[in-house]
């Protein structure tokens, strides 16, 4: 059986170079209007973590900012773990790709923790909303031109779908909308990274205009385990995204992720560049 296309995407080598240095290659499955969908970008700089020898514990949060778009072809993400403590660990990432003179040139930097979790007292207060069942919401057929990574998700919007008639006629928004990998693949913290930018620029949808955008940055914030990730096995998320304020040529947009049991799984908040 052929690797999963996520699979692909996030493959790293270790470097002989220096510790937590890993290369990889940008993937065609994930491209988006001008580079790798986001999302793939976030979880390459999470993988590095993952997959470095000296990883405390899972992660709890991250933080990525894209300098600029990668280029299609070979990229180096370096993670350094700056400070180890009992219980929780702090990292750094960047994400270097050779410019046209071969020169290294920073497309992106990061930060995470990680940590060993306990049973502790815990607390819901961001219950998922009632929504019909995956099975009875229709599927997206079919995603921007030119934009190959909304293919490699399922999603079944219930409300908040990209717009058909882009005629300024927005007035919200919120999208809701069950989504997995596809091919359906088993969740894991690089893919629930993915997971989290999946929803098209909400700037789209409250002006029903399609005007150019950049993420800026992004912060996930884990609320499970592996254990607990496991558990959702190849099971739909449901996600819920909104914008919060939109000015001056920004907006920012926070994001929910629950299982079908209904556990909030990961938040996340990003700050995005937009044009008129």
């Amino acid at each position: 059986m052929s690797p999963h296309p996520l699979d692909q995407a996030l493959a790293l080598a270790h470097s002989d170079l220096r510790a937590g240095l890993f290369n990889g290659t940008t993937s065609a499955d994930y491209w988006n209007m001008v580079g790798p969908f986001g999302g793939t970008t976030a979880a390459l700089m999470l993988q590095a973590v993952l997959k470095h020898p000296e990883l405390l514990g899972a992660p709890v949060a991250l933080t990525v900012n894209y300098a600029a778009a990668l280029e299609a072809g070979p990229f180096e993400v370096l993670a350094v773990p700056v400070r180890t403590n009992r219980s929780t660990q702090h990292w750094t990432m960047q994400m270097a790709q050779a410019d046209a003179d071969g020169k290294l040139q920073v497309v992106g930097t990061a930060t995470a923790v990680t940590a060993l979790r306990r049973e502790t007292w815990g607390a819901n207060d961001l219950p998922m909303p009632q929504v019909p069942a995956p099975a009875e919401v229709e599927r997206l057929a079919i995603g921007p031109a030119k934009v190959a990574w909304v293919d490699r998700y399922e999603m079944r919007p219930i409300r908040g779908s990209i717009p058909t008639r882009w005629d300024g006629s927005g007035d919200h928004s919120e999208t809701l909308m069950w989504l997995r990998d596809a091919p359906p693949r088993p969740l894991d913290f690089a893919a629930l990274a993915a997971l989290c930018d999946g929803f098209y620029p909400r700037v789209w949808l409250r002006r029903a205009k399609p005007v150019p955008i950049g993420t800026v940055s992004i912060t996930t914030y884990f609320h499970v385990d592996a254990t607990q990730l496991a558990e959702v096995g190849t099971g739909y998320l449901l996600g819920r995204a909104a914008g919060q304020q939109f000015r001056n040529g920004y907006f920012d947009q926070a994001a929910q992720l629950w299982s079908q049991a209904g556990a909030l799984l990961a938040t996340s908040n990003q700050i995005v560049y937009f044009k008129e």
